[in-house]
């Protein structure tokens, strides 16, 4: 089979190329094993809304479904059943890919429940309960960047957990997170884990950001302002993957990294371009730099095949530019500060309501199979 040349190059700069996108359909189809043969996909990210998709869709998940009714299993169970059954068949058509990248690919992200995003305690329980429960080295359990998922990353790394920190907005939020991890994988260290073993990449989202801040720079209304739409959310992550380079090199890192510590890679995420006058392989070509990941939508990873273009390393030496954008829309008037707020709060709140329909989904199934 011949792999496609746009995507095999753009592996080839570096960057790994995950699919936002998991259902039983894709496995059992063999869909997943092709696009790591044809589309040099190397992993998986999932979240609710994924799951609310793929259950509503199809019959794949129905003998399950009907054994989980016969056994009077509850809303909740039921969704943890089917999550974690979906996720360790992708890891292990992933294990070769796995194998061959020495752990740093062939990775599948499983969410802790949403509504545990401002509860510290309950989020390392139950990222150490997933990772138990998938009992997959390849997995990666999701942990929201939140002010109460800090400290759980740093507690699920010092466990030996391997984590994807989802819903990062704002490089000042994304320096915590590594922090975090750092701080995690020292603690690992002293508890006598093998840190070699232990991954993490931080989830840093592109297009929400150009959303929120264009709406806001359309009411601002100016020439000035209006010059600047498209603009924020490339200019964001190429100042997050400096903030990358500093972190991860010096001193304290250089102790870790000689015990075989691995640095938490960018992973950027929310990369479907949102506004049709954008191209739509803005958030792939804008960010192609080594030791990066990006997890794009079907629609975007096939985008990138028909016609997308590698032009080299569009990311390194660019923050000075990426800075003067955050400097103009300063000066515009866009309150920096507030949009990653609403951001973060938008995103936990997105994510709990797919989790709700995800509920009534797989609620609705249950009844339908007693």
């Amino acid at each position: 089979m011949m792999s496609n040349e746009r995507l095999a190059a753009l592996s080839a700069a570096g960057v790994s190329i995950w699919l936002d996108d998991l259902s039983r359909e894709r496995i059992k189809s063999g869909n997943l094993a092709t696009l790591i043969t044809e589309d040099s996909v190397v992993g998986v990210t999932t979240n609710p809304t994924i799951f609310a998709g793929a259950l509503s869709d199809g019959s794949a998940y129905d003998d399950q479904v009907r054994e989980l009714a016969a056994r009077g299993a509850d809303v909740d169970s039921a969704i943890r059943e089917i999550t974690v059954a979906d996720v360790q068949h992708a890891c292990d058509v992933f294990s070769g890919t796995w194998e061959n990248t020495g752990g740093v690919d062939g990775r599948v992200s499983l969410e802790v429940d949403p509504r545990l995003a401002h509860d510290t305690q309950r989020t390392v329980a139950q990222a150490v309960d997933l990772w138990k429960a998938v009992d997959r080295p390849n997995l990666l359990v999701k942990i929201p960047a939140t002010e109460e998922g800090l400290p759980a990353i740093t507690q699920a790394i010092s466990e030996g957990v391997s984590v994807n920190v989802t819903l990062i907005f704002s490089v000042e939020r994304y320096k915590l997170v590594m922090e975090a991890y750092v701080a995690g994988l020292e603690k690992a260290q002293q508890n006598g884990q093998d840190i070699a073993g232990i991954h993490s990449v931080g989830s840093f989202f592109v297009s929400r950001v150009d959303s929120e801040i264009d709406s806001r720079l359309e009411k601002i209304g100016t020439d000035e302002a209006l010059a600047l739409r498209g603009k924020a959310g490339v200019a964001n992550s190429r100042l997050a993957f400096a903030a990358y380079e500093e972190a991860f090199s010096g001193g304290r890192w250089d102790n870790l990294a000689q015990l075989g510590a691995n640095a938490q890679r960018p992973l950027w995420a929310s990369t479907g371009v949102k506004n049709p006058d954008y191209p739509d392989t803005l958030y792939v070509t804008e960010l192609t730099v080594a030791n990066t990941v990006n997890t794009m939508p079907e629609k975007t990873l096939q985008a990138f095949a028909d016609h997308g273009e590698v032009t080299g390393d569009t990311v390194t030496g660019t923050a000075g530019e990426a800075q003067k954008v955050f400097d103009d829309l300063e000066r515009v008037g866009i309150d920096l500060a507030d949009v990653f707020v609403v951001l973060e709060d938008e995103g936990v709140e997105k994510f709990e309501k797919s989790w709700t329909e995800l509920q009534d989904s797989v609620r609705g199934q249950l009844d339908a199979a007693k």
